[in-house]
């Protein structure tokens, strides 16, 4: 699999955007890159250290602030991205539900956190799931175990291969 980079000049990789370099860097998207919509939309695995297994980002193809930014094909694009994607998740975790938030204020990209609910594990409740982020981002948590993820990775690749 291929990373996904850009069709067209408007997806260019802007220099320091860190969404950028992870979406035209190969080792990143063979470490963690599943699937890619059109131009528009890539699924990626949360890079190392991923807070927990199954903690997907679906990306812009392109610089965009969010929502209002959408052009007319990543406007069709991004309901069925994310309604595959959320499926995914749930599918290959188990959880009992997917969390899509996002933020926009780490990259000049719209990148949307899929984030598995299991209702067994109380760190990955609602807003619990901010602290969890931030215990493993300091060490103070353990990471999603690599072997697992590369695995996970895997699964979803051959689940996503027709999309």
């Amino acid at each position: 699999m291929s990373p996904p980079l850009a069709d067209s000049p408007t997806n260019a990789p802007g220099p320091g955007c860190p969404i950028c370099g992870l979406q035209a860097d190969p080792l990143a998207w063979q470490a963690d890159g599943i699937a890619r919509f059109g131009i528009g939309w890539v699924l990626r695995h949360h890079p190392a250290p991923a807070p927990l297994l199954g903690w997907l980002l679906l990306d812009s193809g392109r610089h965009l602030g969010g929502p209002a930014d959408f052009d007319a094909a990543e406007s069709l694009a991004f309901g069925e991205a994310l309604r595959r994607s959320c499926a995914l998740v749930r599918q290959l975790s188990g959880c009992d539900r997917v969390y899509a938030i996002a933020f926009g204020e780490g990259a000049p990209h719209l990148h949307v956190h899929l984030i598995p609910r299991h209702g067994a594990e109380a760190a990955s409740k609602a807003w619990g799931v901010a602290d969890l982020y931030r215990a493993v981002e300091a060490g103070e948590r353990a990471a999603a175990d690599p072997a697992a993820v590369a695995d996970f990775v895997a699964r979803a690749r051959r689940q996503t291969a027709d999309w």
